[in-house]
């Protein structure tokens, strides 16, 4: 299989791009960072953090924080880590913004894109709102979980726009070419299956339902234990005060977790079902992508199984969010490639 992968093939911006998925990865593991140490009202005002640049750390200034904040008083271990979350999510907002100038300066060059980076600088800037919603609606499990799939769908998007202007492509024979024709609706549902999971990790972390299962393969000593899929997956809840470590009765968590789980299974399946259909193809570039996703995806089950028996470490915690964003940029390069392909 032939890629057109000559530098001078390149567009303006791929360097760029792929600095951008750099950074954006670093946000995402920053923001799951933030929410398992329980760090998401670690400043809450936005954007400021208690009404400074950065965080109060003279003593005056927290005496001060805490005589203005009385029911949410300064936690050093907690501020650190929101800002630095906001402040690496800011310049991820000025590399758009660099991208957009960018595409607007080459606009006549043949196939550049525009419309790609435009629609990434809006949606990061929705991505920035969801960020102070988060704060100011008190962890609300809905905007919490909008605010992490936001987070993915920016990663996917940069990393989209990266194999846009690196301009490559497989070129096929004309045996190979309708195989990877005929996987193309597959390859969408695949993509809507690691949507439709990442979604689930998202509402299981907003809603502190991780724990809910503390053992496994059971869940509670059972293999179907009760469960209240109707409060769990009530997606109309009400704004309360303070969603802080959640507010959901442990039977509503079980059912988050649990369908998580029974997520994960289908993923599985349906993952190497679509590595099985690329290795068929028989072409070097299609084998080649059919075992980075079948890497990801066990290595990603094996962090969430590990989540479990080793009680939940933080570094494995991090580790499956990152691993969850990393399938799905294979399944966004997949989509790339099928859709892209051309005659050799």
């Amino acid at each position: 299989m032939s890629l057109l992968t000559a530098p001078r093939r390149r567009k303006p911006g791929y360097r760029l791009a792929l600095a951008g998925c750099v950074l954006a990865m670093v946000v995402v593991g920053l923001g799951a960072f933030t929410r398992l140490v329980d760090a998401g009202l670690g400043c809450p005002d936005w954007p400021g953090c208690y009404g400074h640049l950065l965080w109060p750390i003279q003593e005056h200034h927290v005496a001060a924080a805490n005589e203005a904040w009385p029911d949410m008083p300064v936690e050093h271990d907690k501020t650190w880590p929101e800002m630095v979350h906001r402040y690496f999510a800011s310049a991820l907002g000025l590399l758009a913004i660099v991208l957009v100038g960018l595409a607007l300066r080459h606009r006549h060059r043949p196939a550049q894109p525009l419309k790609l980076p435009v629609f990434l600088l809006a949606f990061v800037i929705l991505q920035g709102m969801f960020g102070m919603w988060t704060v100011t609606l008190r962890l609300w499990p809905q905007v919490v979980t909008a605010h992490l799939l936001g987070g993915f769908t920016t990663f996917a998007l940069l990393w989209l726009l990266a194999l846009r202007l690196g301009n490559q492509r497989w070129l096929l024979a004309d045996k190979p070419l309708v195989a990877v024709g005929r996987l193309r609706p597959w390859a969408l549902l695949g993509l809507a299956v690691v949507i439709g999971q990442v979604f689930l990790g998202g509402w299981t972390t907003s809603n502190y339902a991780a724990v809910a299962c503390p053992d496994f393969p059971t869940c509670q000593g059972a293999w179907v234990p009760t469960m209240d899929f109707a409060h769990g997956f009530n997606i109309f809840q009400q704004i309360g005060p303070n969603y802080l470590g959640g507010t959901m009765a442990n039977e509503g968590r079980m059912a988050i977790h649990y369908s998580h789980r029974l997520g994960a299974i289908v993923t599985l399946v349906y993952i190497l079902f679509l590595c099985v259909r690329l290795w068929r193809i028989a072409e070097p570039g299609s084998r080649r992508l059919a075992g980075v996703m079948a890497l990801i995806m066990l290595l990603q089950l094996a962090l969430g199984i590990g989540n479990v028996v080793l009680h939940f470490p933080l570094w494995i915690a991090v580790a499956h969010n990152l691993g969850g964003a990393l399938l799905l940029l294979a399944l966004v390069t997949l989509n790339h490639r099928v859709f892209t392909a051309q005659p050799r």
